[in-house]
Order: structure tokens, then sequence, then C-alpha cells
């Protein structure tokens, strides 16, 4: 394996040598650099064509500005990268980390909620075929997949920011959105659950009738203005995690299992319940990934000594266990804040920007507010990408579910639930890996069109605005990233096929 990655980085190196020459060609003949001072009627117009010239080299041969870029970029292997200067006259590598930054908090989100979303989606559409819950998703995958970026954005910006910022200074429902919201919410359960038609509306009016109620509850408590899970409904939601994931990995008949999910969900709520008091008045980044990291340990050591002959089983159901109840209690924590968040804001929802400007608040505050300006970019990312995830699953998922392996397992007596995740979703997942790496490397090169609609500076808007500006020291850094980033997840790629399909050679 060693051999093969070095193998495979050394064409890698040659892949961005000649694609580096090839871009810094096409960024130099863009455009002129000076076009902007050319046109100005400044009285020290001249002196500012000199300094860009000195700062951008342009007195120099194209050759020679290339190896210069070159050297410079050659000394990030050692942390000291050397971009050159924007025609701004700031240094690239400085506005190379701003909008790295702001590009890779956006893709993070995006990606992993539309990769776990759309798989999820598509294993269900998948066992379920020709059903009216396959039906359903594959027409809103076809409607999401069809929707135009710009317009979608926009849409959520009217509709998911502005219309609910004017909703949420009293949230209240009427008696017709109660009604509309828990029948709707109540057919889709229902159409999920699926099996008999009798089983079904049973399931339907049990459900609107729950959803109504909470509705109700949470009008007359004022619940969306002062939101709080509190620590009775953590435990239950703790529980129930652990619960759904033994019945996902083992079931309940496997006492080992049991006991290591058990012990996990234990630990953490005796955990939360004696921090969740300091985690409210002195929260920190480097506390909260320090308990992430004891929560992750806690499942690895519960399923290991008890997973006893299913300790791979367990230790795997015990991990998942704790980073879902983290979710969950990160959740609790955020929701505790927000009254106070809404307080400190006129708009909680925000339509552009990375940040609110000149915002006073607390460290729950400014960690809501950044969530918040994630929210609508992060929607319009993500449910376009679910579609394409749900899609490509569902028909990598029939393709194994037809194999003669996934017979002779059912022909053995397995169940049905161990046929799915055990012996075809690993397999499903092959052609997948290629897809999701690919999506992620080119999302770090930034959504240009998400970007600009909600005034975001990442990746997209670097690039953007250094082909207008025809400033190559801007498009080259916007390729080393760009370019590694592709490199690094095709490589990924193929780790991935060797752990996924033990046939295929290392």
């Amino acid at each position: 394996m060693i051999k093969y990655i070095a193998k495979r980085l050394g064409i890698s190196l040659v892949i961005l040598l000649l694609g580096s020459l090839l871009m810094f060609i096409l960024a130099i003949n863009s455009g002129d650099p000076l076009g902007d001072l050319r046109e100005s009627n400044s009285p020290n117009r001249e002196n500012l064509m000199r300094q860009r010239i000195m700062d951008m080299g342009l007195d120099k041969p194209w050759y020679e500005r290339y190896l210069d870029w070159l050297t410079g970029a050659a000394k990030c292997l050692y942390g000291q990268c050397d971009l050159g200067t924007a025609s701004t006259g700031q240094p690239v590598t400085a506005l190379l980390s701003s909008a790295a930054w702001v590009s890779l908090r956006l893709v993070i989100f995006a990606t992993c909620l539309a990769i776990v979303t759309g798989i999820i989606l598509g294993i269900l559409t998948a066992i379920r075929q020709y059903t009216g819950f396959d039906y359903a998703i594959t027409l809103m995958a076809f409607v999401f997949f069809s929707l135009p970026v710009f317009w979608f954005a926009v849409l959520l910006k009217q509709y998911a920011a502005i219309e609910f910022n004017n909703w949420i200074e009293k949230a209240r429902f009427t008696p017709l959105t109660i009604f509309t919201i828990s029948v709707v919410l109540g057919f889709i359960v229902a159409a999920v659950v699926g099996g008999p038609w009798k089983r079904r509306l049973i399931t339907f009016g049990a459900l609107a009738v729950g959803f109504a109620g909470i509705m109700i509850y949470f009008d007359a408590v004022g619940w969306l203005r002062r939101p709080s899970v509190g620590l009775p409904v953590y435990i239950l939601l703790v529980i129930g995690i652990g619960a759904l994931m033994i019945v996902l990995t083992s079931g309940f008949d496997n006492k080992k299992v049991r006991n290591a999910v058990g012990a996990t969900v234990l630990g953490g709520i005796i955990g939360y319940a004696a921090l969740r008091g300091v985690l409210m008045t002195n929260p920190s980044v480097p506390l909260l990934l320090g308990l992430l990291a004891a929560a992750i340990v806690v499942g690895i050591a519960a399923g290991q000594l008890l997973g006893g002959f299913s300790r791979r089983q367990a230790t795997f159901a015990s991990v998942v266990t704790s980073l879902l109840a983290s979710l969950a209690a990160m959740t609790d924590l955020l929701l505790s804040n927000w009254a106070a968040y809404l307080k400190a804001v006129d708009h909680p929802i925000p339509t552009i920007g990375a940040s609110t400007p000149n915002l006073t608040t607390t460290w729950w505050g400014y960690t809501i507010d950044g969530l918040t300006h994630l929210l609508l970019p992060t929607m319009a990312l993500t449910l376009i990408s679910i579609a394409s995830y749900t899609r490509y699953t569902r028909a990598s998922m029939l393709e194994v579910l037809n194999q003669d392996y996934i017979r002779t397992a059912r022909s053995k007596g397995i169940s049905e639930r161990k046929v799915v995740t055990r012996h075809a979703l690993r397999n499903a997942l092959i052609p997948l890996a290629t897809i999701v790496a690919f999506d992620f490397a080119g999302l770090v090169g930034g959504a240009v069109i998400t970007e600009t609609v909600f005034a975001w500076q990442g990746m997209g808007m670097l690039f953007k605005e250094g082909l207008l500006a025809a400033d190559p020291n801007r498009i080259m850094g916007f390729f080393l990233v760009t370019g590694t980033a592709a490199v690094i997840m095709n490589m990924v790629a193929d780790i991935a096929y060797a752990f996924l399909d033990p046939r295929i050679s290392r």
C-alpha cells in the first residue's frame, strides 16, 4: 500500500506541475491586470501602476514569473507559502487562507449532510422499489436535481429567512397551519413505515394527532422563542438512539452488543448531566473537542470490553451512539441559548454574509450566529446534492441486491437487516466513493453561484474576482488549493476502493 501511495503521489505531482503551467499561461493572457488603473482619473495613477507592476512582477518575462510563483508554492511544503501579491496589494496567502476557511465551513456541513441523507434515502428506496415511498422520493429527487441553484437560493432567502424572521417575532401557529403540518408529517412517516393499508392508516392517524399535540403545546408555551430540550428529554432521546443502533446492527438478541451500547448510553447520560452546567457557563472549543474525543474513547472502550465475540460490531454501534448522543447534547445547549440570541439580533436567519457585523453576545451566541449564517447556503447545496446521491445509491443498491451472493445469504436464513447492512451496503458504496470524493474536491473550489447569492467570500468568489481583475496570482492560488484537493480526494477514493472491496488490488 505504501508503494502504491508513493507511486500515485509522484504521478499526481507531475499532473499538478503541468496543470499549473497551463493555468498560469491562460491566466496571464486572460486580460490586463492594469486595466482598471489605465482608466483611472487619479492624480497618482502612474505611481499606482508602477507599484502594481513591482508587486506582481509584471515587468518580468512570463517564465520567470512562473518560476517565482512555483518557488513560493513549493515553500508550502514546510509552511512558508509565498503566493505573491494580488492586484489589490494584499498577500494572496492571506486571501487564500480566509477564503479556504469560509468555503470549508460551507462544504463540510453541506457535503456530510448530503452524503448521509442521500445514502439513507437511496437504501430505503432500493429496498422498497416501486412503492409509493420510492415514487415520492424519486419525484422529489428529480425536482431538486433540476432546480437552478440561483433561483432556489433566492426562494430560500425569501421564504426560509425573510418570511421566517417576520413570523418568529410572535411565533404563533394558526389552526390551519397545525392541521396542515400534522397531516403532511403523518402522511410522510406513514409512507416511510409502509406495510398494509390498515397499519398505514393507524400510523398516520396516531402520528397526525401526536404532531398536532406537540405543535399546540409549542404554541401555548412559546417554545420556538424559548426552546430547550432539557435533561429528561435528553435521557429519553439517548436511550432511543441506543435502541435504534442495536436494532440496526445486531438486534436485541445479541447480549454483547446490547450491553456495550447500554454502557455507552449510561456513560453519556451521566457525563452530560454532570457537565451541562459547566458547558452552559464556560464553554470553549478545546473543551467541546476534548469531550467529543472522550465520548469516542468511551464508545471504543465499551465495545472492546463488553463486545465479546461481537467486539467489532459492538464497537461500531457504541461509537456511533456516542457521536449521536454528543450531537443531541450540542443541540440541547444551542436551543437553550436561542432565546438570548433572539434578543441580540433583529433577524435570526440572515440572508447574506458569514457572520453578523458588530454583534455583541455570549460564546454560544456567536456559535448560533455562525450556524444560522450557514443555514441557507447549506440548504441550497445539500438539497440538490441529496438528489444525486439518492439516485446513485438506489441504482447501485438495486444492482447489488440482485447478485447471486445476496440470494445465497437470504436462502441461508440470514435476516434481511443483516443482508442489507452487512452484505449489500458495503459493495453498493464502491461506486459512490468516486462520486463523493470528486464532489467534495469540487466544492472545495467554491460554489460560485451560491457564494454570490449569499455574499460569502469563499474560494468561488476569490476565483471570480481574480478572473475579473485578470490577476494571475489569485487564480493560481485558487488552482493550488483546488488542484491539491482533487489529487488528495482521488487518492482517498482509490484507498476506499481497496477498503470496501478486498478483491481490488492494493
